[in-house]
């Protein structure tokens, strides 16, 4: 922030406490810019995997990998999971005031519209 940044972006989570306790820990440090939550909707147990190890940091609470355990090998059920919890998510976090959030997509578009409709936003100004 010292070198000029007008906000923060967020790598991926999956526990809104994390992100909510780091937005915490911003305030009480003074740092008052927006945050902005970065949101992964998993669409594969491969890059499940794969985001573990390159987000170093984000770790996948229980009730998201009990569900993930129950979809077995069906990825179009791993799918339907990813988007429901990260739609859970948003509207967690939008209901506790989020600046905004990012997506990372990973060329999955499909996931983040899926999303949007569901959370019930109306279009946002480009």
């Amino acid at each position: 922030m010292d070198a000029g940044a007008d906000n923060i972006c967020t790598q991926l989570f999956f526990d809104n406490h994390d992100f909510l306790d780091f937005r915490a820990r911003c305030r009480i440090a003074g740092i008052n810019v927006p945050i902005i939550a970065g949101i992964m909707p998993l669409t594969s147990l491969s890059g499940m995997k794969r985001m573990a190890e390159l987000a170093g940091g984000s770790r996948y609470p229980a009730k998201l990998l009990r569900a993930l355990a129950r979809c077995g090998n069906d990825e179009a059920a791993v799918q339907r999971v990813g988007v429901h919890y990260a739609t859970e998510q948003c509207a967690d976090l939008l209901d506790h005031g989020v600046d905004g959030i990012h997506f990372y997509t990973l060329n999955k578009s499909h996931a983040t519209r899926e999303i949007y409709a569901s959370l019930g936003l109306k279009n946002s100004p480009r």
